[in-house]
């Protein structure tokens, strides 16, 4: 142990930040006492290669009925993801212990630090720092944060544009709050005294945005709603000006979360998710979708002023990165908090249809989800995975002909040998979104029970941006039953049919050239030939470019929405999707997959099912398999290969079938 009284300057500095600040929770009266920074301390430059360690699991544990606690918890959880996607930028250099599993109670951050330390894995043998408080945090990386912007308590959007400004200019989200023991109290009018170099509330604590007059700093009329307003502000000095990088948008939810912090999970304020999007420079945004109503956050506004100010946000975004690389947005509707009719929301419209509406509405502009929703929607550590080395390639074999004339499936002339049985494929999913696949790994992939039998694993392979250890050790710890195929609706979530023209709301040009360079990447490096499944929801079909698109980066098969239940388009194959089957029980689950199969053989569809699952374990499916042997014998789970080749093979021998049957 260093003898104390060799401290650097800047040593010495971190004591004093940390004693200043020390017992946080105490200090600011929420009763919540956060360890106070010890005297052992050193400057960054003396880490080198150690990697700073910050606990945050103690904003989980405040009285939500406590509006101070409250308060501590989101300015806390801000503070630390703004920090994140700061330094992380050069390297992965600070981690953060906060998301628990609501399923199981795992924390997912020890889950997957504790992989990625293990002998011969990326991070072995690198030290660990504890931070003992924000104080020593903030010290500890003082060189990397150029001041603060404040926003405004009283414009709740404000919080979001602070988060843009963030990352476009390094600077610390704060909330302004000049009572004692408020993180703006103890880290900028005391402490260290950060300087406040953006200020989206005036010096007297007013708003400066009042959905009145002129928008501050800007020749344009106000749109008579305070929460626009900010945002459009935002939109002409960093998306307008190139300050952002378009091509990366972050839809998550403002500081309206304070006034109803258990409309669902604790950690849905989604803040730990920030870190990315800060380090990428994106634009963040909180409005509702429908022309036709006025959200209960905002309801001076006109109606339908929310979705005109984020298509406004979104054609920026187009012409400043999105035409060319697509706009990846992370975040979903807080469907449980506004903009649905879903309890207190205030809205009119249903959760699935606003998520569909959404999908309408981004696509249009070449935007597609990284669908951080509501139940395990929360995510850390992003922008520190997002260093990981992956392979530059991860290929999957097709089976041949040969291969399944030699296991019995095709006859000597090459046509399908159904034997009366009925085929069936399940589409493993719901993985379109990071944060899913970050929590449920551990529960789901880890099941003993995985490889019992095929399972096709359905996974957007975009995901490799903000969990790329993730994809990598599925595919390293993989077995001959687990098959990847590509989650709706391919490298991304998004309406397909809006990329075509006309293409309605947006009326830009075509975007489905930009929309297959963008998979050709993604299902090149993953060695991916499926999508398994396409949602058209609100939007138009695939017409003949839309399926040439497709086509050529997703060849071995789609499954639409909607569309002919049959379609051999060129030599890909499209089956119209089915049911989903999720029962709790695999003995209903089993019955429901024989009732609609028998259903289906009766209206003379041929022998080939797909069904989709969510979040159902490898247990679970070999349960459900069971069950359905048990019944009839003659269903017969196939893995994705196998599944997808003996229906190309059964199109080509039906021309009926593979022209279009309805």
């Amino acid at each position: 142990m260093r003898d104390t009284k060799r401290l650097s300057f800047g040593a010495l500095f971190l004591r004093w930040v940390g004693l200043l600040l020390g017992v946080v929770g105490v200090a600011s009266g929420v009763g919540l006492e956060l360890p106070v920074l010890s005297a052992e301390v050193s400057t960054e430059s003396e880490y080198g290669n150690c990697i700073a360690l910050y606990d945050l699991t103690y904003t989980l544990e405040i009285d939500c009925d406590d509006p101070g606690q409250v308060r501590m918890a989101w300015d806390h959880c801000h503070a630390v993801a703004a920090i994140q996607g700061l330094v992380n930028r050069s390297g992965p250099r600070l981690y953060v212990r906060y998301v628990v599993c609501p399923q199981t109670r795992v924390n997912v951050d020890d889950y997957w630090l504790d992989k990625l330390t293990q002998p011969e894995a990326w991070l072995h043998g690198r030290r660990v720092e504890k931070m003992a408080s924000l104080a020593s945090l903030v010290a500890r990386f003082r060189s990397e944060i150029e001041g603060v912007v404040l926003y405004d308590s009283a414009v709740a959007a404000t919080s979001n544009v602070a988060s843009t400004i963030a990352g476009v200019e390094s600077l610390l989200p704060i909330r302004y709050d000049p009572s004692s023991g408020s993180l703006y109290s103890r880290l900028v009018a005391d402490g260290p005294r950060l300087p406040v170099k953006r200020r989206l509330v005036g010096e007297d604590g007013r708003s400066l945005f009042t959905g009145q007059g002129r928008i501050p700093g800007t020749e344009r009329d106000s749109t008579g709603s305070p929460k626009c307003d900010a945002y459009l502000w935002m939109k002409a000095k960093y998306l307008d000006t190139g300050l952002c990088d378009g091509s990366y948008g972050a839809y998550y939810l403002d500081q309206y979360w304070r006034q109803k912090p258990r409309s669902t999970v604790l950690n849905h304020h989604c803040l730990t998710n920030h870190d990315f999007f800060i380090s990428k420079r994106a634009f963040f945004f909180d409005l509702g979708i429908w022309e036709d109503e006025v959200p209960i956050d905002d309801s001076g506004q006109k109606v339908g002023a929310d979705r005109e100010t984020l298509k406004e946000l979104l054609r920026s975004a187009y012409h400043h990165g999105g035409k060319e690389r697509m706009i990846h947005i992370g975040g979903f509707v807080p469907w449980a908090y506004k903009y649905t009719n879903h309890g207190a929301a205030g809205g009119t419209h249903a959760p699935v249809p606003s998520e569909w509406e959404y999908g309408k509405l981004i696509s249009a502009y070449n935007g597609y989800m990284d669908a951080d929703a509501i139940g395990f929607g929360a995510m850390a550590n992003a922008s520190f995975f997002a260093h990981y080395p992956l392979r530059k390639e991860y290929p999957q074999p097709w089976v041949t002909r040969e291969q399944l004339r030699q296991r019995g499936y095709l006859r000597q002339d090459g046509s399908v040998d159904f034997k009366g049985r009925q085929f069936v494929v399940f589409y493993v999913g719901d993985y379109d979104c990071a944060a899913w696949l970050y929590q449920r790994t551990h529960d789901i992939w880890d099941d003993p029970n995985r490889g019992k039998v095929p399972m096709m694993w359905c996974i957007s392979p975009i995901l490799d941006r903000r969990a790329p250890m993730a994809m990598d050790y599925l595919r390293r710890t993989a077995g001959p039953n687990d098959y990847f195929a590509a989650a709706d609706n391919g490298a991304g979530y998004l309406e397909p049919g809006m990329l075509q023209e006309p293409r309605g709301i947006s009326g830009l040009p075509c975007g489905l050239d930009a929309w297959t360079r963008h998979n050709k990447t993604s299902f090149d490096r993953w060695g991916l030939s499926i999508t398994g499944f396409i949602i058209y929801a609100h939007g138009p079909e695939l017409n003949q470019k839309g399926l040439d698109c497709y086509a050529s980066f997703s060849p071995n098969g789609i499954v639409p929405s909607r569309g002919p239940a049959t379609l051999l388009h060129g030599n890909m194959p499209v089956l119209r999707h089915d049911h989903d089957v999720n029962e709790g029980d695999p003995r209903a689950a089993a019955r429901h997959v024989i009732d609609r199969i028998a259903a289906r053989r009766n209206s003379g569809q041929p022998p080939f099912h797909w069904f989709r699952s969510i979040l159902k374990s490898p247990t679970w499916h070999r349960s459900v398999v069971d069950q359905m042997e048990a019944i009839d014998p003659r269903v017969e789970l196939l893995d994705g290969p196998t599944f997808f080749e003996l229906y190309r093979i059964h199109l080509e021998n039906n021309p009926s079938y593979a022209k279009g049957w309805q």
